[in-house]
């Protein structure tokens, strides 16, 4: 038996709120880069064709920035060689009510959404594994034969019945009827 000790990872975040965009086209971006070392995803942001593009590579950089000052603020041991993108989620922001003009007097109403940027970027550290081991417990030990290891009710597999066949007397009955709809 094996656990792997884990230990609290630190992540380092950063945001941009009230960004003039859809969250719809933001998440588009950010789905790209979830999970990505930072350089790697700091170059698939740098060469995306989409609008949300820059903004979301200089949220990714302030992410970045933010461990290298704790780093040498706090005295962390942060290797931003090993760092990778942990969170990438655009939320919605307020909506903002516009009205546009319509034919014959009227308005049409329609609504410009923001969003809500947040990038998180933690430190990859391979996983110690601590090997445990338990003693096993009598009852374990021990196992069943003969008569007393059957199976209980749960554990028998379902049998299927066979479909009903016809009787007989269904059968002439049927074709009788049969018989006198053709005669008529």
């Amino acid at each position: 038996m094996s656990k792997i000790a884990t230990e609290k990872v630190r992540e380092f975040r950063a945001e941009a709120r009230f960004q003039r965009s859809s969250p719809q086209k933001a998440k588009l971006v950010l789905d790209t880069i979830k999970g990505m070392r930072v350089e790697r995803a700091l170059n698939t942001v740098h060469f995306s064709t989409k609008k949300m593009a820059p903004v979301i590579e200089k949220v990714l950089r302030s992410a970045i920035q933010n461990a290298t000052y704790a780093s040498q603020e706090q005295g962390l041991d942060i290797d931003v060689d090993n760092l990778y993108v942990r969170t990438a989620v655009a939320n919605d922001g307020p909506r903002l009510k516009r009205i546009r003009p319509a034919p014959m007097g009227r308005a049409f109403r329609y609504q410009r959404r923001l969003t809500h940027i947040v990038v998180a970027v933690a430190e990859k550290k391979p996983a110690t594994e601590v090997t445990v081991v338990a003693p096993e417990p009598e009852e374990m030990k021990k196992t069943p034969a003969g008569p007393s290891a059957k199976k209980t009710a749960a554990q028998k597999t379902p049998v299927k019945k066979a479909a009903a066949k016809k009787t007989d007397a269904k059968k002439t009955a049927t074709k009788k009827t049969a018989t006198k709809k053709a005669a008529k």
